[in-house]
């Protein structure tokens, strides 16, 4: 059995801003078409009654033209999201490698995102040193920015 991984799925109370922050700070590319979803092959799959979403895939940066995307999309009744905590259980971050963890830093509050931590350098045990921050998206996604030496 032959596998791949294909996408991370983000649910956002407005796909399209959302899509544009992924698209403005870290040069994520969409991917057509659109998506305008509902039907019984939506609810059953998903396991939701009278689902309806929209929204789309936007392409990662890093792996050229086939690459993994990040589907981002908004359905027309969610249900409300907790408050942002890195210890969470669950899908805990994206993490993104950075040449300059506080330029992008700085990029992702201009575009409305926060810091959760502070930059911090530590000497992981064989793996060499990371720089890192945990942030979040406008919607209290966490993301992780990370540049190892």
């Amino acid at each position: 059995m032959a596998i791949r991984y294909a996408h991370t799925n983000i649910i956002s109370k407005n796909w399209k801003e959302l899509a544009k922050f992924y698209e403005e700070v870290f040069d994520c590319t969409p991917v057509p078409p659109e998506r305008s979803q509902s039907g019984q092959w939506l609810e059953e799959g998903a396991g939701v009654e009278g689902a309806e979403l929209a929204g789309m895939h936007l392409r990662l940066p890093g792996y050229g033209d086939n690459g993994p995307t990040l589907e981002i999309y908004q359905y027309k009744h969610m249900k409300e999201k907790p408050e942002a905590a890195a210890n969470r259980q669950g899908l805990g971050h994206l993490a993104f490698a950075v040449d300059d963890v506080s330029e992008m830093l700085d990029r992702i509050v201009a575009q409305g995102g926060q810091a959760l931590g502070k930059i911090t350098t530590a000497t992981v045990t064989g793996a060499g040193n990371i720089t890192f921050v945990y942030v979040t998206d406008p919607e209290g996604n966490i993301i992780e920015l990370q540049k190892w030496s």
